[in-house]
């Protein structure tokens, strides 16, 4: 039997804020068609069902009478990696089917999409709800990236579907699990099957959001956790001053977690990989401008520091982004060759089957790295970055390239440079940690409006939860198609419809932030120490969104 620990008792009776929209009667209010944000001709053949339907918005109905209503069934997976705040998302649905009705039920998928094809499945009742209200992880049902794109995968979920009678199913996930959610919609709304299919944005790496979904949950919770282990290698950094600690942080491809790290902790160096990719910055270039900082820094006795390096930052470097295109295409294109052959023999075929450039560029790279650049990707075609070391390959290219500056000087020499590397690597450390009271209430908050819009019918759509930079109260919420985020994009070597990542824009302000202090960071030492996230206490230690959120939604002129 767990034991619990005296923070998971008092979580425990914490009771999310709802938005004043959610918490009566409510009117729904239907905006003006829509259109995906790319390939919009292309989306539409693709979604012929789905595509163009308008956005929806939750506003109180004071004058409106309860109306009569019948239980609602409903499904739920958790798809995909970890993220705070799951647990609420779907304690949120739970309270809101049963405001709908009292009979109604929800039914849990574990271990992801495979439960709905495999009829793996437990129902949700309220004494397994309240055990897991405001904790961190996905250990109520499980999750999984089994992809559902497949006509016998819907078929087989469809018959659970009906012996549960469900209503609708909720999929909770990020990028690739929202596009599935869509395929899904599309493909037993085309098909007549009576059952309703909505996306919650979930992912930590930051890049599931636009105009209506400022925000994906979990960001906020990872991110302080982050923070808070950063500021504390920042402050043993200061006090040993004879490190240099390079720190990968996750986020697959955006760089939106570094950024937010950065700005929460002022570190020498937070390398941002679309701004690698702007500039054409190859690796060479990322080497030199460490060792620039480095040395700067040792000349004015400061022989330590800390640099950020977000985990996608390989697949952003033009000539490796370039290597790792062809990759993608030959495992795609050869699988079954490939699958049939040991590791020795996979390199060897795969090497065989690049062109000139590319396989310069992957004997240029340490022999581990590109081992790792060829492993298998995960379900939706992506290299697995997180295997891949790049702090410690950048930090071995720095020093080889130190070694050339000191070259003839002897240790004890004034402008001798002297260097010594940590690695660290923080990701999961962040994915199941306890949600901040901003990710315990968002996440209620998009479960309990993800009822409201299988009460209204909606199918295809994403919980929306906006305004997000105002108290909780205040916050809009309804639900935007699917369709509306998507664009084409090559994967397993075919065009598939996917939702577009959300990248760090260099225009906007969270990086202009970054960019404005980086020279001064870099040569000074002005860490910051955010130590660990807060529950209890006065609003603006505990209620505080991301310093990304701030900066992306507060005007300038209104900022104190």
């Amino acid at each position: 039997m767990t034991t619990k620990s005296v923070l998971q008792k008092l979580r425990a009776s914490y009771q999310p804020k709802l938005p004043q929209a959610l918490c009566g009667e409510v009117k729904m209010v239907m905006g003006d068609p829509t259109e995906s944000v790319a390939d919009q001709e292309q989306i539409q053949q693709q979604f012929p069902m789905t595509y163009g339907m308008p956005q929806i918005t939750f506003v109180p109905d004071d004058k409106a009478k309860k109306a009569d209503a019948k239980p609602i069934n409903v499904g739920v997976i958790l798809s995909g990696g970890q993220a705070p705040g799951g647990h609420n998302v779907i304690s949120g649905i739970f309270d809101g089917i049963k405001r709908i009705h009292p009979e109604s039920r929800l039914y849990g998928f574990l271990m992801g999409p495979d439960g709905l094809v495999k009829h793996d499945y437990m129902e949700l009742t309220a004494d397994i709800i309240d055990e897991y209200r405001n904790t961190g992880g996905f250990d109520m049902i499980g999750s999984g990236r089994t992809k559902l794109d497949k006509e016998e995968q819907f078929e087989k979920g469809l018959e659970i579907i009906r012996e549960l009678n469900l209503r609708a199913i909720v999929i909770i996930g990020g990028d690739d699990s929202n596009t599935n959610a869509a395929i899904m919609a599309e493909y037993y709304k085309a098909h007549g099957a009576k059952v309703q299919v909505i996306g919650c944005p979930k992912t930590i790496d930051g890049d599931l959001k636009n105009e209506f979904i400022e925000a994906s949950f979990g960001f906020d919770t990872a991110t302080k956790v982050y923070s808070e282990l950063i500021g504390n290698v920042e402050r043993d950094c200061f006090s040993a001053r004879k490190y240099w600690h390079f720190i990968k942080l996750m986020g697959r491809s955006a760089s939106h977690i570094a950024l937010e790290c950065a700005l929460q902790t002022q570190p020498n160096l937070c390398l941002i990989s679309e701004e690698v990719e702007e500039y054409c910055l190859e690796l060479s270039d990322i080497v030199t401008s460490i060792t620039n900082i480095v040395v700067k820094r040792a000349k004015r006795g400061l022989n330590f520091g800390t640099i950020l390096v977000p985990e996608g930052l390989i697949e952003f470097i033009p000539s490796c982004k370039a290597l790792i295109e062809q990759l993608n295409e030959i495992m795609a294109k050869f699988k079954p060759e490939v699958s049939t052959l040991d590791p020795d023999a996979q390199v060897v075929f795969i090497r065989e089957h690049l062109d000139p450039e590319n396989l310069s560029t992957l004997d240029s790279l340490p022999k581990t790295l590109g081992r790792q650049l060829m492993l298998d990707r995960d379900p939706h075609g992506n290299v697995q970055v997180s295997l891949i070391e790049t702090e410690k390959l950048l930090s071995t290219l720095v020093k080889k390239k130190l070694k050339q500056i000191n070259k003839g000087k002897q240790k004890d020499d004034p402008d001798y440079v002297k260097f010594k590397a940590m690695h660290h690597f923080f990701g999961y450390e962040g994915r199941c940690a306890a949600p901040s009271n901003f990710d315990a209430d968002y996440c209620y908050a998009l479960g309990f409006n993800a009822a409201q819009l299988i009460n209204c019918g909606a199918t295809g759509y994403m919980s929306s939860v906006r305004d997000l930079i105002k108290p909780s109260s205040e916050w809009r919420c309804g639900g935007i198609p699917i369709t509306m985020m998507m664009n084409i994009e090559r994967r397993n070597g075919e065009d598939k419809p996917v939702i577009r990542k959300a990248l760090v824009d260099m225009k906007d302000r969270p990086f202009l932030e970054y960019s404005n202090n980086r020279a001064t960071w870099s040569k000074e030492t002005c860490y910051v120490y955010p130590g660990p996230i807060q529950y209890f206490g006065p609003s603006e230690l505990i209620d505080q969104p991301t310093k990304t959120l701030i900066l992306e939604h507060t005007p300038e002129d209104e900022e104190q």
